[in-house]
C-alpha cells in the first residue's frame, strides 16, 4: 500500500486518541507514505489546539511537537505549485471542500499521478474522505 496522509491522521500519530493504532498499522504496512508540505503547520496547530482545549498538558504537546519535527522527514512531502493550487481550487469548488483539506485531496491525487499506482488516503475529515473517493482514491478508515 502506498499512503498519502493529511493532517488529522498525522496528529494521531502524536496524540493518542481514537484512530490512532490504525495509523500506526496502515503506516507499518505501507511501501511508502506521503503528505503535502501544509500538513507541517496543520499539525503544529492541531497540537497547539489540543492544549488549548485541554486535551494535552503543554509539557506533553512540546514533547509530541519536538517528536513531529524529528519525524517529519520520514514522510516523503509533496510540494505546493501553480498548479497544484489551480487544481485544489476546483477541486474546492466542485466537492464543497474547505481550502487546506482542497490541497490535501489534490496532492493526494497528484502523489497517484506521479507514482502511476494507488494511493491509499488516510484522513479522518469526512467531507475530505467522502471527496477521496468520489475522485477515484482508496479511503482508510473506511466509512
Amino acid at each position: 500500500m502506498i499512503a498519502y496522509l493529511d493532517a488529522s491522521a498525522i496528529v494521531k500519530l502524536y496524540i493518542s486518541e481514537q484512530g490512532s493504532e490504525l495509523v500506526r498499522d496502515a503506516l507499518s504496512r505501507a511501501e511508502t507514505a506521503g503528505t503535502s508540505i501544509i500538513s507541517r503547520a496543520e499539525v503544529a496547530a492541531a497540537i497547539a489546539k489540543a492544549v488549548r482545549v485541554r486535551i494535552i498538558p503543554k509539557a506533553a504537546a512540546q514533547s509530541a511537537l519536538r517528536r513531529f519535527s524529528r519525524e517529519w522527514a520520514d514522510l516523503l512531502r509533496l510540494p505546493l505549485s501553480e498548479a497544484l493550487v489551480t487544481r485544489a481550487a476546483s477541486l474546492a469548488w466542485d466537492h464543497h471542500l474547505r481550502g487546506y483539506d482542497s490541497v490535501q485531496l489534490a496532492s493526494a491525487l497528484a502523489f497517484s499521478e506521479m507514482l502511476g499506482s494507488a494511493v491509499t488516503m488516510i484522513t479522518f475529515d469526512r467531507p475530505l474522505a467522502a471527496s477521496a473517493v468520489n475522485t477515484g482514491l482508496d479511503v482508510l478508515p473506511p466509512k
